[in-house]
């Protein structure tokens, strides 16, 4: 005798229940372990990013620290070549004192000829600053026509660039002329005329002029 069952398989469909609910669960720890391998991944890239990064840092400052190091060892020996300018120094301006203190007075002396020569260049000044002065003031220009054998020296001495000079004239006008020419000379500065008299030559009985002045010299 045959037997159909017509009841339901409860085993089979339980069995299939299972393994449709087993298959989702596989699949999201599938995608769970993809995400933290693809993070991982990430972060090692990162990671290295950031290391080439640091050590790209590190040498740019390896770098710059040695120019500090340089700079430093610079700055360190500053103070004895600050010492060793400043002996040059002195040294070439003790050498510039002594060359002017041989020369200075000579030239002087030489400006000073030039003034009391009967050449009509009178002193030593720039020539358009005395044709400015002839146009502006006449009055403060020099003399070409004075003859400068109407007044001579009988003292000129000199001490710290400042020069005592005394002589004769023959009148007022005389000792003017040559207090303008100094004034004008690019030799002297700062003339300043001293009192004077009136005097009878033991000699001649002539009257002259007895007159002083002060002036500092430049060289």
């Amino acid at each position: 005798m045959v037997r159909i069952n017509l009841l339901p398989d409860r085993r089979g469909q339980a069995g299939r229940r299972a393994g449709a609910a087993v298959e989702p669960g596989q699949l999201w720890m599938l995608a769970v372990l993809g995400a933290a391998v693809i993070t991982a991944i990430g972060c090692l890239f990162i990671q290295k990013m950031k290391e080439s990064d640091l050590a790209a840092i590190l040498a740019d400052n390896a770098v710059t620290q040695g120019q500090i190091d340089a700079i430093g060892k610079q700055i360190a020996d500053r103070p004895q070549i600050a010492a060793r300018l400043k002996d040059l120094r002195d040294r070439e301006e003790a050498i510039q004192k002594l060359q002017a203190a041989r020369t200075g007075p000579t030239s002087a002396l030489l400006e000073l000829s030039r003034v009391l020569t009967v050449d009509g260049h009178g002193p030593s000044a720039d020539r358009d600053k005395i044709e400015q002065l002839k146009h502006d003031n006449p009055a403060e220009a020099f003399n070409v026509n004075w003859d400068p054998r109407r007044l001579w020296l009988t003292s000129y001495k000199e001490t710290d660039r400042v020069v005592n000079m005394a002589g004769l004239a023959r009148d007022g006008e005389d000792v003017s002329e040559f207090e303008r020419r100094l004034k004008l000379s690019d030799y002297f500065t700062e003339v300043k005329l001293l009192p004077g008299a009136k005097i009878i030559e033991a000699q001649t009985k002539q009257e002259l002029f007895q007159f002083a002045l002060t002036a500092k010299v430049r060289y």
